[in-house]
């Protein structure tokens, strides 16, 4: 092993819902990220960028692929996938022979008519290369882990951070890892372990005293044990229909299957004994307001988690929109809707025109119903932003035509597509500063503590309708099939799935 290895590099990373939102094709990811040969050796943050990192530290010369992410949605179409998987097989066709291959993935993708593209891909990238060559994935801690992924890959590695701040991080692991491999001083083996439990990532954090919190702690003190190579500990997107949906634990060993498997039992069981505290107190807009109104100053957060753009919703609710605007405050408050007509409205009208528009749902209209507002348009943008951290650290990201529109003392961010909410960058590119507000509306059931932890005095999560719900006690699923935490407290004689 060295600089005459060749390490292959490429993936399809994104995060879908089932229960809504737009499908994800391929303008989703080339307006995001889509990268091909040459261009993902640019890349210097992230998952791929701590890959490439990981690599360069011994000299190897990385062999890149194709690289797309893009935020979430809906499923991805079936047109969308297969030319990005084609593109993908095509170039490590091209490449062939390689000493081994990284695949950065998310874990939660769907595609239209298949609900494990990540198995999927794992297993036609191993098929190309066969059994003696190493295959290390890296995946977002709110993946659905499935056999065909554990069968297929020789390691797995989850990011280890909610709010996510560490995916440089683990490409760097997983890079180290495989390189191990190709030097021969491991031999890795593999086991997960989930439970039936369906919750939202509102208590996911794992920093404080979240329970989640509290459980990667333990999970990752496990890899103290001798011959144990990596642990990781996944809280599932929620937001999928797919049968054998659970969290869990996965262990990496150095060719020690039974300790992978006893270790990963263990982190499942401790899951499943948390599962109560991992439901969060949820309140609807106008008592949250009511109870806001009781604390001093502000910031107050307002998390509408059911509208979360970066869970897969369109991020066109106004539910509480709709709340602050019929509590006519006299404080500033901010929220934010897509919603590419009004945008486009507020434009024709331009700056300082007052203007009626016809505001919400009406990208996912399942959820609710528009509703006329009138208002003063304060500044117009073309959307463009640079995020500040995240998986997108340092790139442009742009929500397209949008526009401050003042209702009463309420201001409304009218964006026209959707955006990942990493912390406060959209709001801070049109001038609303979070200091200057009592109420902020905030649609990510977690990374507002990034944007918002060191100065809110208080923080209320909403009930309000979505594909992206706070809790899942009340989603019919189709495909999970009962039971399962949140819609059985109890389950007699509860063992783990064990997929090794």
């Amino acid at each position: 092993m060295g600089s005459r290895s060749r390490v292959a590099i490429g993936g399809i990373l994104t995060e879908c819902n089932h229960l809504g939102g737009l499908p994800i094709d391929m303008s989703a990811f080339e307006k995001t990220e889509l990268l091909r040969g040459s261009e993902i050796l640019r890349s210097e943050t992230s998952v791929v960028g701590g890959m490439l990192s990981g690599l360069r530290e011994q000299s190897v010369v990385p062999t890149p692929l194709l690289y797309a992410s893009a935020c979430s949605g809906g499923p991805i179409t079936n047109d969308c996938y297969r030319q990005l998987r084609g593109e993908l097989l095509e170039r490590l066709d091209a490449v062939s022979p390689v000493d081994g291959v990284l695949l950065p993935l998310h874990g939660a993708a769907l595609v239209d008519d298949m609900d494990d593209p990540e198995g999927d891909l794992i297993r036609a990238v191993r098929e190309r290369v066969g059994l003696d060559v190493p295959v290390v994935v890296t995946l977002d801690l709110h993946a659905n882990i499935t056999a065909e992924m554990v069968r297929q890959a020789d390691a797995i590695l989850g990011w280890e951070t909610y709010p996510h701040s560490d995916q440089f991080q683990t490409g760097v692991r997983g890079a180290r890892l495989l390189l191990d491999m190709l030097a021969g001083k491991c031999r890795p083996t593999t086991a997960c372990a989930k439970v039936p439990v369906i919750t939202s990532a509102i208590n996911g954090s794992t920093y404080g005293d979240d329970p989640f919190a509290d459980l990667m702690r333990f999970t990752k003190s496990l890899e103290s044990r001798d011959g144990v190579l990596s642990t990781s500990l996944f809280l599932i997107h929620p937001y999928m229909d797919v049968a054998g949906m659970g969290s869990g634990g996965l262990v990496v060993t150095d060719g020690n299957i039974n300790l992978a498997s006893e270790l990963a039992t263990e982190i499942a069981m401790r899951y499943w004994e948390r599962r109560h505290d991992l439901e969060p107190a949820v309140h609807t807009p106008r008592a949250a307001i009511e109870r806001g109104l009781e604390v001093d100053g502000g910031p107050v957060i307002l998390v509408e988690t059911a509208d979360c753009c970066g869970g897969g919703a369109a991020g066109d609710s106004i539910a509480t929109i709709a709340a602050l605007a019929d509590a006519q405050l006299d404080a500033v408050s901010y929220a934010p809707v897509v919603d590419p007509q009004a945008a486009a409205k507020c434009h024709a009208a331009g700056e300082g025109a007052d203007v009626s528009v016809t505001l919400g749902h009406t990208l996912d209209p399942r959820w609710g119903r528009s509703r006329d507002f009138t208002g003063r348009i304060e500044r117009l943008s073309d959307g463009r932003f640079t995020y500040t951290g995240g998986q997108w650290e340092a790139s442009e990201a742009d929500m397209g035509p949008s526009a401050v529109l003042a209702i009463g003392q309420l201001r409304v961010l009218i964006m026209s597509r959707a955006t990942y909410d990493w912390s406060d960058e959209q709001f801070r590119s049109v001038g609303l500063i979070a200091t200057e507000a009592k109420f902020i509306v905030a649609k990510n059931p977690m990374n507002y503590r990034h944007a918002y932890g060191d100065i809110c005095k208080a923080a209320f999560v909403l009930d309000t309708p979505g594909p992206t719900p706070a809790t899942l006690k009340h989603v019919e699923f189709k495909k999970l099939a009962r039971p399962y935490f949140p819609a059985d407290f109890d389950i007699e004689g509860l063992q783990p799935t064990l997929l090794t």
